[in-house]
């Protein structure tokens, strides 16, 4: 009887300690630990964006809010020579509103919003075939700051922290947003 209690403890342990280690890990995860593909087709490992606050946007083309380049363009323009990053991140999941090609995004952003800040290429933000960053961000975050829509946004620290999140209809401008960013910005010596 004890020798078979002394099995069952080390398969046990044996088993949770693996799954213990895995969570852990899994929570001590930074958005450094995550990489896009750029529209260009270059690597965009968030690790470049160390030491910066980044704004994480999936946008779409063909949306009501596609009017938020705009203001996510003066967003970037005011903050970036401040250590701000905005970081584009086209998705066709919410009402097929980006059917394009990386190269009519590209095109698309800036012609119509003069958008310079960095595109990912298109990737799924939501289900089973989300972009891993987006998985991880719903899982810090929890199940109310997944994406619902297009144009929702994930601050992060200039430690890779997930900080905060922006619903689709809150504006890149609106004092909420602006007050979080200026939060975030690396501290200048």
């Amino acid at each position: 009887m004890a020798r078979h209690l002394t099995r069952f403890l080390i398969l046990a342990l044996t088993l949770l300690i693996p799954g213990g280690l895995m969570a852990s890990t899994e929570q001590s995860r930074t958005a450094h630990d995550f990489d896009f593909v750029s529209i260009e087709g270059e690597p965009l490992p968030m690790a470049s964006l160390k030491g910066k606050a980044v704004l994480v946007v999936n946008t779409a083309s063909q949306c009501g809010f596609t009017g938020q380049y705009a203001d996510l363009q003066a967003l970037w323009s005011r903050y970036r020579d401040k250590g701000f990053v905005l970081l584009g991140v086209p998705s066709n999941d919410f009402g097929g509103q980006e059917p394009g090609t990386a190269a009519e995004i590209r095109e698309f952003c800036e012609v119509n919003f003069s958008v310079d800040f960095p595109l990912t290429e298109k990737v799924r933000v939501k289900g089973d075939g989300a972009h891993p960053f987006y998985k991880w961000a719903g899982k810090e975050l929890g199940f109310a700051a997944k994406p619902r829509w297009n144009f929702h946004k994930y601050l992060v620290a200039p430690d890779g922290r997930l900080v905060d999140w922006f619903s689709t209809p809150t504006s890149p401008l609106s004092n909420r947003m602006v007050k979080a960013v200026e939060a975030v910005l690396p501290k200048s010596d």
